[in-house]
């Protein structure tokens, strides 16, 4: 396994940005439908995750990959509102009865609804869904973001605002028209506005980004004292508009890299992965528990998937415009019944279930030996031994029955992810046929 991680670290320091596993290329269409209530039913109901994905956007980043349309007319917009409430009630009905302690609206743009929509899909998530007091956390845009719409998410916990830089030839460079004085106009609103966790968003790796400019837009964010920052590389993506000419430049998103993070870390910010900042004096939210790596989630939309321990599922994907809106022309067709369903997805075996819960320990707090051994009943050094290679190449310490990342190891992030799939994981993911 040590030279197979040696083939990994001599590529690309950014290969993949991996939050879960397996990743949806790996996701095919099941033999026969699995009936949500036999998926389910293995699992504990009192903590679980409630995820709505809304697959609309104002404008379609030259970087981005997610499964969203622009600007689809109105009828759409309200059909789809339509087929989510039915297959929440769908969805409710077939799982039992939930308890969430999580929960988030995302996209696309979740404020790209109007007010009035946007109230329906809070409506929906308490009341057909049964979602109570639990943390709720919903992604804007600087474009999308009224005093009204900020009314209704008044009990939003967390508030993610996409700015990716203050400065506007960088962001005009990735197909990202915006103006400063809007960004700053929403950044004051939501302030005024909301008490919820503010976060910021912000892209290094952008055409004629330097140093400098990257830690001005660093410098520019602070003003709103962000309880978050999340720092992302740049990606170029196949069926993306940067994706049609890449160029390697990781020497150059490396050095921005460590320049943000030592700034921040240097103004009162604490590194909690690669990509998340977070303010040293805020103080942490009394947040019911939930463990991403063994707590299901439940995602309604047609851009969302579900996850228990033993099955991920979804509707198909795609990144291409018109393959995106003929998958949300099929999602709107649907009757209802098939709601009660997954059709497409991928199971989880022993080994996969492992190296799964390792993808989302590892890149944060960092491997526990005696949770994952509650967990599946056997040390991780037994079950995977090849993990140790990360302590012998000097990425990750173990210390006290904790394996964790050093700041090396946490750096490439995006390489270390996609050395820790299977090699089946890998197989689908390369027959996948991008679209």
């Amino acid at each position: 396994m040590t030279s197979r991680l040696h083939h990994f670290l001599s590529a690309s320091a950014y290969q993949q940005y991996v939050y879960g596993y397996p990743h949806k290329t790996a996701y095919r269409a099941f033999e026969t439908p699995k009936p949500l209530h036999e998926v389910w039913a293995p699992e504990q109901s009192g903590a679980r995750f409630l995820y709505v994905h809304i697959p609309f956007c104002e404008m379609r980043c030259g970087f981005c990959n997610l499964f969203t349309t622009v600007n689809p007319v109105e009828t759409v917009v309200e059909r789809f509102l339509t087929q989510l409430e039915v297959e929440a009630r769908e969805t409710a009905s077939a799982i039992g009865g939930s308890t969430y302690t999580r929960a988030a609206i995302g996209g696309g743009t979740p404020t790209y609804l109007t007010a009035k929509q946007l109230e329906r899909v809070v409506v929906m998530m308490r009341q057909t869904m049964g979602l109570k007091a639990a943390p709720l956390s919903v992604e804007l845009s600087p474009a999308t973001v009224t005093a009204e719409k900020l009314e209704v998410l008044g009990d939003a916990t967390r508030l993610s605002l996409g700015v990716q830089s203050f400065v506007e030839a960088e962001v005009a460079a990735v197909k990202r028209p915006q103006s400063n004085v809007e960004v700053m106009r929403t950044l004051d609103l939501i302030r005024a506005k909301s008490k919820a966790h503010l976060n910021v968003d912000l892209i290094y790796g952008m055409e004629g980004q330097t140093e400098a400019s990257f830690i001005g837009s660093l410098e520019t964010a602070l003003r709103w004292r962000p309880e978050e920052l999340y720092l992302y590389p740049l990606y170029v993506r196949p069926l993306t508009f940067l994706g049609k000419r890449a160029t390697s430049w990781d020497d150059h998103r490396l050095s921005l890299y460590r320049a943000g993070r030592d700034w921040l870390n240097g103004h009162g910010y604490q590194q909690r992965s690669m990509r998340v900042f977070q303010r040293r004096d805020v103080v942490e939210l009394q947040l019911p528990e939930y463990h991403a790596e063994d707590d299901g989630m439940v995602g309604l939309g047609v851009g969302a998937r579900s996850y228990t321990k033993a099955v991920h599922y979804a509707h198909d994907w795609a990144v291409e415009p018109r393959a995106v809106r003929g998958i949300i022309d099929d999602y709107l067709a649907r009757p209802a019944a098939s709601f009660r369903s997954a059709h497409s997805g991928f199971e989880l075996n022993v080994e996969e279930q492992q190296r799964r819960w390792v993808v989302l320990t590892l890149f944060g707090d960092g491997v526990s030996e005696v949770a994952f051994s509650q967990r599946f009943g056997v040390a991780w050094p037994e079950a995977l031994p090849w993990l140790s290679s990360l302590v012998e190449e000097g990425l990750a310490t173990l210390n006290d029955g904790w394996l964790r990342l050093t700041p090396r190891g946490l750096e490439l992030s995006d390489t270390l992810g996609p050395w820790l799939f299977s090699e089946a994981v890998e197989a689908r993911m390369c027959a996948w046929e991008a679209k």
